[in-house]
């Protein structure tokens, strides 16, 4: 029996359903007007000098215009938070929120630089990024025409869009901020046998995360995790699993 839209929405970990949910309530609410996107986008001048710190916040969940290029996000976002939260973060979803964190406060600090006022793209590249380098050996297919392995996902996709018109700019950013959380979490740890990025307690408290190394279990499926050789596989036809970027 096909699973229903509401199964489907159901199913979804907290910090994906939270996160689409926030994105398609506020894309969609700019959309019949019930609120402006000049009240959500990111100003630093606003923020810091008129307080209006609500748009630290409100610009990650704003998408543009409901079209094709929204369906489009909305797929990446939640496909690619959905993986990375059942595969390398499951049962830890504070870990996952606090990547999200991280990436939020890395863009924010360089978006008054370049311009950009709303963040929400660049952060669903990042995730993208992320799970492109935590599943190296995932094999992909993009529209058919040619194949390659998850880390190269980001930069076919980069490419994708700049040949339908669009800066490169959003898409590097959130690359870039995909690289440092890679970098301080998987590269630097063991070069220095130090972790930067640890998940304050306060973070896994809301949650009702527990460290499975105190001997118990952490929530939302907890246990220690092993990632899978073929995480994140589609099924594709006539043939072994091969992942279907779009």
């Amino acid at each position: 029996m096909p699973m229903t839209l509401e199964q489907w929405y159901r199913q979804m970990p907290v910090v994906t359903r939270s996160y689409l949910t926030l994105s398609f309530l506020t894309t969609a609410g700019c959309a019949l007007e019930l609120i402006s996107p000049f009240s959500v986008y990111y100003n630093s001048h606003l923020i810091f000098r008129k307080f209006q710190l609500w748009r630290l916040v409100t610009n990650f969940f704003f998408f543009g215009s409901i079209g094709m290029d929204f369906v489009f996000h909305m797929f990446f976002l939640s496909r690619y938070c959905r993986l990375l939260e059942e595969g390398t973060f499951r049962g830890r979803s504070a870990d996952f929120f606090y990547m999200l964190l991280f990436g939020s406060v890395l863009l924010s600090c360089v978006a008054p630089f370049i311009n950009i006022q709303f963040l929400g793209m660049s952060l669903t590249f990042m995730m993208v990024y992320v799970w492109g380098r935590r599943n190296q050996f995932v094999n992909m297919s993009f529209l058919g025409l040619f194949s390659f392995t998850a880390p190269y996902l980001p930069w076919v996709l980069l490419i994708f869009s700049v040949m339908l018109g669009s800066s490169p700019v959003v898409d590097l950013l959130g690359m870039a901020a995909g690289h440092a959380y890679y970098f301080f979490e998987d590269v630097y740890p063991t070069m220095t046998d130090r972790r930067v990025l640890k998940t304050p307690a306060v973070v896994k408290m809301l949650f009702g995360q527990v460290d499975p190394a105190a001997g118990t279990t952490a929530a939302w499926g907890g246990g220690d995790f092993v990632p899978e050789l073929q995480a994140g596989v589609f099924q594709g036809g006539g043939g072994p699993a091969v992942a279907r970027a779009l």
